[in-house]
């Protein structure tokens, strides 16, 4: 798994000028240098024990944005590359205690917090969502960050709103439902991902679904690109893409003005990793008064890391390591009132970083912009 990556790399040094890293002073060596050293650096090969551990930190700093990939010019995919010794690490027991912990509890509760799996779909209360039957519309699926986070909750009520405004169809699986995986897969948990997805794969076909809506970019990816490697025969779209479709078609017509500038922060996943950049602008350029405004270089496939992927958001970063913290700063520059998120991680990394750093800045998604104007 990435070893022919490897061999493509000529040592350009691309990879290591457009890594998010470089914005981190402290940070010498962007990740792991360039995939060249990576292959002539074999980690497992000291018997040092410390430098063991600094190689394993260097290969952890790797979240995954596919900014590298992007602007290879030989398509040199180094979180792939990544994934693969990240593999090896996990089978040695090697890796960060916060990843350990999270892939077990995904494991054991199919969520990455340790919450009681039935509660999956307590963030439904009082809102009367069906479960999901052979002929809706669409599947929704949540991701976990929303369905037990107390504050990402409100971005899966405001999807569920949006989509009764356009009189779709849909339902949930509630507790029949796991985590997607995408970050333990990253993280190189290969063997749980797999029992973990085989699973999902397994209800989504009994329950008969063939079309599928999700909060998360990382689970739009994950079911899009690699449940179809495992058998999954389902369409699937992220919100934002739906939600523009249904703006496009009438179907939802926003009418209430929001007077207010907002900024758009492309999410890893979402940009780089699946092309989606105009259906979530074209849903905030439909509301009414809104002024859409734009980071200075730092935008579409230029877009700097919130830090949360390939199990970032899990992992503790002392405080001049935190790429959200540098993002957070990028959109108060551009004088926005509010930063317009599509993904459930960069939401919690920006809304850290917000209070953190006490900056006059919202920190909203592009569901809960959208429903405040229906």
């Amino acid at each position: 798994m990435g070893a022919a990556d490897a061999f493509k790399c000529y040592q350009c040094g691309k990879c290591m000028a457009v890594c998010p890293w470089t914005h981190v002073e402290s940070v010498v060596f962007p990740v792991y240098r360039t995939p060249q050293s990576v292959k002539f650096g074999a980690i497992m090969s000291s018997e040092d024990t410390a430098e063991i551990e600094r190689e394993v930190t260097e290969i952890y700093r790797c979240v995954g944005c596919e900014s590298c990939t992007t602007w290879c010019p030989h398509g040199v995919s180094m979180p792939d590359i990544m994934r693969g010794i990240r593999r090896i690490l996990v089978e040695f027991g090697s890796y960060p205690s916060e990843l350990s912990e999270s892939v077990s509890r995904i494991h054991s509760s199919g969520n990455p917090f340790g919450e009681p799996r039935e509660q999956r779909a307590a963030w439904t209360e009082g809102l009367e969502v069906p479960a999901y039957e052979s002929g809706m519309d669409y599947l929704y699926s949540p991701c976990c960050v929303p369905a037990y986070d107390p504050r990402a909750v409100k971005v899966a009520k405001a999807t569920v709103e949006i989509l009764r405004a356009a009189n779709v169809s849909f339902g949930i699986l509630g507790d029949g439902e796991s985590c997607c995986s995408e970050a333990i897969r990253r993280a190189g948990a290969e063997e749980v991902f797999q029992e973990v997805a085989g699973a999902n794969i397994a209800t989504f076909s009994a329950a008969g679904v063939k079309r599928a809506v999700v909060t998360s970019p990382h689970c739009y990816r994950t079911f899009d690109q690699e449940y179809g490697e495992l058998g999954a025969d389902f369409e699937t779209l992220h919100q934002t893409q739906l939600f523009a479709k249904l703006i496009e078609r009438q179907q939802l017509e926003p009418t209430k003005a929001l007077d207010k500038k907002v900024v758009y922060h492309d999410p890893c996943a979402l940009g780089r990793g699946c092309g989606v950049y105009d259906e979530p602008r074209e849903v905030l350029r439909s509301i009414p008064g809104l002024e859409l405004v734009e980071i200075p270089h730092y935008s579409r496939d230029h877009s700097l890391c919130c830090g949360g992927g390939s199990g970032g958001a899990w992992m503790e970063r002392p405080k001049g390591e935190r790429f959200s913290n540098i993002r957070v700063q990028q959109a108060v520059g551009t004088g926005a009132e509010i930063l317009a998120v599509a993904c459930p991680y960069c939401l919690q990394m920006f809304e850290d970083s917000v209070k953190t750093m006490d900056l006059g800045l919202e920190v909203k998604d592009i569901s809960e912009l959208l429903a405040e104007a229906l």
